[in-house]
């Protein structure tokens, strides 16, 4: 067990490193995937769907559903900012297959953009606190109905319906990072309700059924939501 961390933490952390490599696979798998579907039929950028029938395509999918389940059982075992930053190593394993397996160059500021997720997971990994102990999904509620969060709520919801309303059809099609605003502001808020689904899943699992509260199934919505409009997007 590394020094000063959880048994929790260990947990979340495992979960969340194989959910990286996971998802940092399955993105080589599906291009793959769509290489072969490209090479026999209309491309998927032309509005081909011929992938659809590719195996790799499908097996990349699961890969990454595989990884998706992982970090959400991560967030039911260590704090938010310790799986959160976690998912930047899956940028390491997807830029170093692509280097071996699609033969896609890596250069001096792609190898300097994955030190820089190596240390500053690292960091965050041997500095995390200690998650809370929660005896219930209503604890969760309390933090989550305070001003200071119900403020940030509202406010990503105004910046991204404004993004969505006015900027995605002056500059979705030509500025990529329309969409990578989008899917941020609306992540932050997907971490929130993925811990607290999360925690109320393994304490349910412990014998302390959660969802026979409705801030449960808030939660959940929330989740669905989010989850959606980043899909989407």
């Amino acid at each position: 067990m590394i020094k000063g961390m959880s048994s929790d933490n260990i947990h979340g952390l495992v979960l969340a490193v194989s959910s990286s490599i996971f998802i940092g696979s399955s993105f080589i798998i599906k291009k793959q995937g769509l290489q072969k579907a490209g090479a026999s039929g209309r491309r998927a950028g032309q509005g081909g769907h011929s992938y659809l029938y590719e195996p790799w395509w499908w097996a990349g999918m699961i890969t990454m559903i595989v990884g998706e389940i992982a970090n959400f059982a991560a967030y039911a075992y260590a704090p938010a900012i310790l799986v959160t930053p976690l998912g930047a190593l899956s940028i390491i394993f997807s830029a170093v297959l692509a280097h071996f397996i699609l033969k896609e160059k890596l250069h001096i500021f792609g190898m300097l953009g994955c030190a820089l997720c190596v240390v500053g997971s690292t960091t965050i990994v041997l500095h995390a606190p200690r998650e809370r102990n929660i005896e219930s999904v209503k604890q969760v509620w309390q933090l989550a109905t305070e001003p200071g969060f119900i403020v940030y709520f509202w406010v990503i919801l105004v910046v991204v319906a404004v993004i969505i309303f006015r900027y995605v059809p002056r500059y979705g099609q030509t500025h990529l990072i329309v969409y990578i605003g989008i899917c941020s502001l609306m992540g932050s808020l997907t971490v929130m309700g993925v811990k607290a689904v999360g925690i109320a899943l393994k304490l349910s699992f412990g014998g302390m059924n959660q969802f026979k509260y409705y801030e449960t199934w808030i939660f959940t919505i929330i989740v669905i939501f989010c989850c959606l409009l980043q899909i989407t997007t």
